[in-house]
């Protein structure tokens, strides 16, 4: 699947930051969010409704490789795509950049799950929503 990516733009908050003016390296997790939640948005398929539908989508690993530090007032671009999706997983990846330049990337992996936390096979119990999630993550 040929990556399509959102931008989401964030200013760093000097809360973000430590006593050297250096983004904490948590918070780079927190934008991961960010950028999820706005690429879905972006989709026509808010996390709001996939919850409303009885479907979450927890996070069962996460990776990130930090290469250059962000910094107190930087304007950062958070650059979310989703890099694989399966009837039970789905695969999201992260670019976050300064003026093009890479500061970290990373990956997070999510499981279909239902208000009990019991594995969906989305493709299965609700084909429905699995069509309308495959056309938002391949961008048709």
């Amino acid at each position: 699947m040929e990556a399509k990516w959102v931008e989401t733009t964030l200013r760093v908050r000097y809360a973000e930051t430590d006593a050297m003016g250096v983004v904490y390296y948590g918070r780079y997790l927190e934008w991961f969010e960010v950028g999820r939640s706005e690429f879905m948005r972006v989709g026509g398929f808010p996390y709001s409704r996939l919850e409303a539908e009885g479907v979450f989508l927890p996070v069962v690993e996460v990776r990130c490789r930090y290469r250059r530090p962000a910094r107190y007032d930087d304007l950062v671009t958070v650059r979310t795509a989703v890099a694989a999706v399966t009837p039970v997983r789905l695969t999201i990846v992260y670019e976050i950049r300064r003026e093009g330049e890479l500061l970290a990337e990373g990956s997070t992996e999510h499981a279909f799950v239902d208000a009990q936390g019991r594995p969906l096979n989305l493709q299965r119990t609700r084909p429905d929503l699995w069509q309308v999630l495959v056309a938002v993550v391949s961008g048709t």
